[in-house]
């Protein structure tokens, strides 16, 4: 059985990822393991980085109401993606759990691994030129670290 930890936030459910997803279960029995960051999003709905504060503000100290409300937003987008890509995959027959995960995605992929054994790594990421974990080099960081696979699945704009 083919299993396949799949990381995504903002593309979570887009069309290319389900599409990549159901390849591999129609390749043979597969697992999948999906896993949500906790990415941090401004007021415009534009990433966060970590440690990092929207332009013209001065960044929130770790325990601050600011720093705090956004954590706990980034939480509830974050569960509620995840809900929404279990149910859309278990609805389609896939054998499928998750998690939300650490704000940082290498950390996230980390945790991941340390409770379980995967076959592959699947990213769904932003293009490139707007998307935070390919300018980060998130999916050759991530096959380096981890010595597997990894599939970068890039959504259309």
């Amino acid at each position: 059985m083919g299993k396949y930890l799949v990381v995504a936030n903002q593309t979570l459910g887009g069309d290319q990822l389900m599409a990549e997803v159901r390849r591999r279960a129609a390749a043979g029995p597969s697992s999948f393991y999906v896993i949500v960051p906790t990415t941090r999003l401004d007021d415009g709905g534009r990433l966060v980085e970590v440690g990092a504060a929207p332009r013209g503000t001065v960044p929130p100290g770790p325990s601050s109401p600011a720093a705090d409300e956004g954590e706990h937003r980034a939480t509830l987008i974050a569960q509620s993606r995840l809900h929404q890509a279990l149910t859309q995959l278990r609805s389609e027959g896939l054998e499928v759990q998750g998690d939300i995960g650490d704000s940082e995605p290498l950390t996230a992929i980390e945790e991941a691994l340390a409770g379980q054994r995967f076959d592959e790594i699947i990213i769904s990421t932003l293009p490139s030129g707007i998307s935070h974990w390919l300018r980060m080099d998130l999916p050759q960081r991530a096959e380096r670290k981890f010595k597997l696979p990894v599939t970068t699945i890039t959504t259309r704009h």
